[in-house]
């Protein structure tokens, strides 16, 4: 299977602990980083994706809004440059070790954070990447415990 993903979840996973919009947004995201952290590819989609899914019938749901829109901009660019990997809608990444690793270490520094702008979860992400990434729920899939071990 293959996780949809539209361009600045691509940062948003990177510091995901857990917290979310609603309990079933984050029940949803919970699950996503389950996939993404067992090897499951990601798909790079245009406008509502996997993560987006839960909110699509609530009020005020912001899916849609030019300003996210605009952040998919803006964090596709910022990743592309990063990776010399193409990261628009159409694109396949694979959430390996070496890919999680340069996209934190970018993300620490701000140098993809493009996409973040005006994003209410913003200070909650800083906190997280100054933590050194404590607590994440998408981890690299060789970093994984065996299966039924602590």
């Amino acid at each position: 299977m293959t996780v949809r993903l539209r361009p600045h979840h691509l940062l948003c996973m990177l510091t995901f602990v857990g917290k979310g919009y609603t309990a079933a947004f984050t029940e949803n995201y919970i699950r996503i980083a389950a996939r993404l952290s067992a090897g499951e590819d990601i798909l790079v989609v245009e406008g509502p994706d996997d993560v987006c899914a839960p909110m699509l019938g609530e009020p005020g749901m912001h899916c849609l809004d030019r300003s996210v829109t605009d952040r998919d901009r803006k964090a596709s660019d910022a990743v592309e440059a990063l990776l010399k990997h193409p990261a628009a809608p159409g694109a396949s990444l694979c959430p390996s070790a070496d890919f999680l690793q340069r996209m934190r270490d970018a993300f620490s520094t701000g140098s993809i954070r493009e996409g973040c702008a005006r994003c209410e979860w913003s200070p909650l992400c800083t906190g997280i990447a100054s933590a050194g990434f404590d607590g994440v729920l998408v981890v690299a899939p060789d970093s994984q415990p065996p299966h039924g071990s602590a």
